[in-house]
């Protein structure tokens, strides 16, 4: 007899509906003709369940990197619901409690950027960035044309067709074009597989000074900004060497480009501090933020800038497009600050940024172990986003293929962890295994993880 999982139906009577109805991210849905859909019905800390009862840990933090305070806070929820009572939502033209609490919370984060502009989703934060960068120089500048965004290889940025246009994945936009024009990219910045022939320390950083040179081609009066994650993330897990920001800032201050940092998957504490560019003695220009900033728990982004841009928008009222003619429908939902009020507190009264740089470190104590590997190339990684690419050949680096790493994933699977993997967006380069699991996990959490690790890879080596 069939258990009942939700509103009174059995997890086979949901799955038929499921594949009657319901179009999934990022699947295709030919593999439902022979397996069962997937279908997660509840989580607690940092485990989640699926609707046959089968408990995994969530090394995915939510499958996209998101949950960063775990499942089954109850003050998020109480968070939201008595917002939602009170007042749930009010265009984002008009302020309401919530809106102006978490501006000036996040402007207490990042005070060298205390004006906050609140949206749904990364993508959506991102295209704000571009379109505030894009008008910013064409009010300070009306006899030029500072419109060019500039993008890194394998840096992501969204599924929009701007935020598209300005990632590094090629095969992510494959057959969507043709995307906007403007977008022009620069170099990745893994030592692993320099496209410089150097290698590090042994070099003058040159992905980095490769920025200059794309200025100077495309003309520094077109480029207006410059967007890179602080680390790559589903692009590789990449963390750039120390040296790799300053100089960057340096090219963008010196020919006057805004430097943009996507934030959306490092933010709230995943890298060990609360957000990823803090590690590298960077000052950006704009800022912007989803996933952690709420824990998946609502929908919410937002894009952070200096007052000095903000200042440029501040127009004489007869003035009928100088003012930053945007909107956000549902950034105007006061559940969704809610629940980044409440889930910014719970990170910073529980540590959690700082217990992700120490269970970052014992995550990678454990992986590097797995080097020993014949399929282990390189690991890399940053407080509790972690990365293993893996090789066919470690002397000459040639990439496994994305089929022995999806079965990997399957494998680990089976030993109750959930893992994640590059998925057709890098030509020839989806190797990188990785996790990112909610920031509350534990030494016991770590040590089943990294297990699970083993156990799969070394089903690829026999």
């Amino acid at each position: 007899m069939s258990t009942e999982v939700a509103g009174g139906l059995s997890a086979d009577e949901l799955a038929g509906i499921q594949r009657e109805h319901l179009w999934l991210h990022l699947t295709n849905h030919k593999l439902f003709e022979k397996q069962d859909p997937p279908m997660m019905v509840e989580g607690h800390g940092f485990i989640i369940k699926d609707a046959r009862g089968n408990e995994y840990i969530d090394g995915l933090s939510g499958g996209v990197w998101a949950v960063n305070v775990g499942y089954g806070r109850e003050s998020i929820v109480n968070a939201i619901c008595e917002q939602l009572r009170r007042l749930p939502y009010y265009a984002g033209s008009m302020a309401t409690p919530p809106y102006i609490l978490l501006a000036q919370k996040l402007a207490s984060l990042l005070p060298e950027l205390p004006k906050v502009y609140i949206s749904n989703s990364g993508s959506e934060a991102n295209e704000k960035s571009f379109k505030i960068a894009r008008q910013y120089f064409r009010e300070k500048y009306p006899n030029k044309d500072k419109y060019k965004i500039i993008y890194r290889n394998r840096d992501y940025h969204g599924t929009t067709l701007a935020a598209l246009a300005s990632s590094g994945q090629a095969e992510r936009k494959l057959k969507f074009g043709p995307l906007p024009e403007g977008f022009v990219e620069i170099p990745h910045a893994l030592c692993y597989r320099c496209q410089f022939g150097k290698s590090y320390p042994g070099c003058n950083i040159e992905c980095a000074r490769a920025l200059e040179t794309v200025i100077q081609q495309e003309g520094e009066d077109s480029v207006a900004a410059v967007i890179v994650e602080p680390v790559t993330a589903g692009g590789g897990i990449i963390p750039p060497v120390a040296e790799y920001y300053p100089v960057l800032q340096e090219i963008c201050r010196r020919y006057e480009v805004l430097l943009i940092m996507d934030e959306v998957v490092t933010g709230f504490g995943r890298t060990g501090l609360m957000f990823g560019h803090q590690h590298y003695g960077v000052d950006p220009d704009l800022i912007t933020m989803a996933k952690g900033l709420a824990s998946g728990y609502m929908p919410i982004s937002a894009t952070v800038a200096r007052k000095s841009i903000f200042e440029q928008f501040l127009v004489d009222p007869e003035n009928q497009t100088g003012y930053f003619r945007d909107i956000s429908t549902f950034g105007g939902c006061t559940g969704s600050s809610a629940a980044a009020l409440e889930n910014i507190r719970i990170i910073e009264e529980e540590g959690l940024a700082a217990n992700s740089a120490v269970m970052g470190t014992y995550l990678m104590e454990g992986l590097k172990e797995l080097e020993r590997l014949p399929i282990v190339g390189e690991i890399r990684g940053k407080g509790l986003l972690a990365g293993i690419e893996l090789v066919a050949d470690k002397k000459n680096k040639t990439p496994l293929t994305e089929k022995y790493l999806a079965q990997i994933v399957a494998d680990a699977k089976t030993e109750g962890v959930i893992i994640g993997r590059m998925v057709r967006s890098v030509p020839d380069l989806n190797n990188v295994l990785y996790t990112a699991p909610p920031l509350i996990v534990n030494k016991e959490g770590i040590d089943k993880i990294v297990a699970a690790f083993q156990v799969a890879l070394g089903k690829q080596c026999v």
